[in-house]
């Protein structure tokens, strides 16, 4: 059993974590910048494009609901070691693409096995830590995971500058492979043999009826997942609204998308401390209220200049990284005897929702970014509404409390 004393020492464990949690973002944002070149290079239409970043949410989002029950029945280290190993395959195939429909397919299998460490980093951190560490411990792995949004898409501008967009992929190869050495030498098993008693995989697939059946958690996963899905509108939208639609050039987008999550690291850091002195609920309320007047407002003034659309989004962009982790916590808590089902599915939610943001923003590309700023919006505020469902069933929420 990985414990907080087998396991490597606490900053190298996080670190390592961070590390894997990061497959999803950085398989993301490295790319983006390279987006319309790889329109470009594949002769394809910029909305087939898009759909390489909804392809890849969704396939996080199946392999997420899977990795979770696998990885409470039979351990998370053999989980880990194929999905990362699926990851690599999957990426070398991606920088060896012909055309569009390859490479969405490709980026589904490659989503897929990066879900396992997506899943399996915050899995562990309820495997080591204490429930009342949970919510502090997820809060700064994600800020060490925002290391790779921060560089990713300045490296993957460069990149694409001196040797094209194929090598993004192989880039992503390389990040597997090192990620696969680590875990399989220095990474024990969190959750072993006695842990997991006889429970089967459909009793722990049946889970997520649970789950479901609980109405604040409900509240949870969409406040979550919405916020998420602000995110992802934004990320699918931005290359084009602003490479294409205001002028600048992909190495500006890199450092200007670097600035968002430069506040997401901000904005996690205050979260930290907050959330030492503020009720999680209470301190979720404020969050999703905030992110909701900011979505409003990002509608509301339109896309009249760069700077009308780049600052109502530092709001809902910087507070994935609190949002996420407090609303994680709090799922965890309320479900601590299915931890595994409990965060595939919140990250599941998270990217699957973010995927129906992604395609939405493609569906309605018309070369502006009202697209993306509507859906925006619309997530944002349905992150607040998902809070408001929590506080309708006080009840339940206060029920679970007491049994903890």
């Amino acid at each position: 059993m990985c414990s907080p004393r087998s396991c490597p020492p606490h900053a190298y464990l996080i670190v390592l974590l961070g590390a894997l949690v990061a497959f999803g973002p950085l398989s993301i944002d490295m790319y983006l910048p390279g987006l319309p070149a790889i329109a470009q290079g594949l002769n394809a239409p910029i909305s087939q494009i898009q759909l390489t970043v909804g392809g890849f949410l969704a396939g996080l989002c199946l392999g997420m609901l899977v990795y979770g029950p696998l990885s409470d029945r039979y351990g998370r280290r053999p989980v880990l070691l194929s999905g990362i190993a699926l990851y690599l395959v999957a990426s070398l195939a991606c920088a060896l693409a012909h055309n569009a429909e390859q490479l969405i397919a490709l980026r589904v299998l490659q989503a897929i096995g990066g879900g396992a460490g997506s899943v399996m980093g915050r899995t562990v951190v309820r495997d080591v830590f204490a429930l009342d560490e949970a919510a502090q411990t997820l809060s700064l792995l994600h800020l060490v995971t925002m290391i790779a949004p921060l560089l990713a898409p300045i490296l993957g501008s460069w990149l694409l500058l001196y040797a094209g967009w194929r090598a993004l992929f192989l880039v992503l190869a390389l990040f597997g492979a090192a990620c696969l050495l680590v875990v399989a030498l220095f990474l024990p098993e969190s959750h072993p043999a006695d842990r997991r008693g006889d429970l089967t995989l459909m009793a722990a697939f049946r889970a997520y009826g649970r789950l479901f059946a609980d109405p604040p958690s409900i509240g949870y996963l969409l406040a979550n997942g919405l916020t998420f899905g602000a995110m992802f509108a934004y990320i699918t939208g931005s290359p084009f609204v602003y490479i294409q639609y205001f002028g600048l050039s992909p190495q500006r987008y890199g450092y200007l998308f670097a600035l968002n999550t430069a506040g997401i690291i901000a904005l996690t850091l205050l979260n930290k401390r907050l959330s030492r002195r503020v009720a999680p609920d209470q301190l979720l309320q404020g969050q999703t209220a905030l992110v909701a007047m900011a979505g409003s407002a990002l509608w509301l003034l339109g896309a009249r200049h760069l700077l009308s659309v780049f600052l109502p989004l530092l709001i809902p962009i910087g507070l994935t990284g609190s949002i996420g982790p407090n609303a994680m916590a709090r799922l965890l808590q309320r479900h601590a005897e299915q931890a595994g089902a409990a965060m595939a599915l919140a990250i599941s939610a998270q990217f699957g929702l973010g995927m129906l943001a992604s395609s939405l923003v493609a569906m309605l590309q018309d070369g502006t970014p009202r697209a993306m700023c509507l859906v925006v919006a619309l997530c944002c505020v349905g992150a607040w509404l998902g809070l408001q469902w929590v506080r309708l069933h006080p009840v339940a929420a206060h029920a679970c409390a007491e049994s903890k």
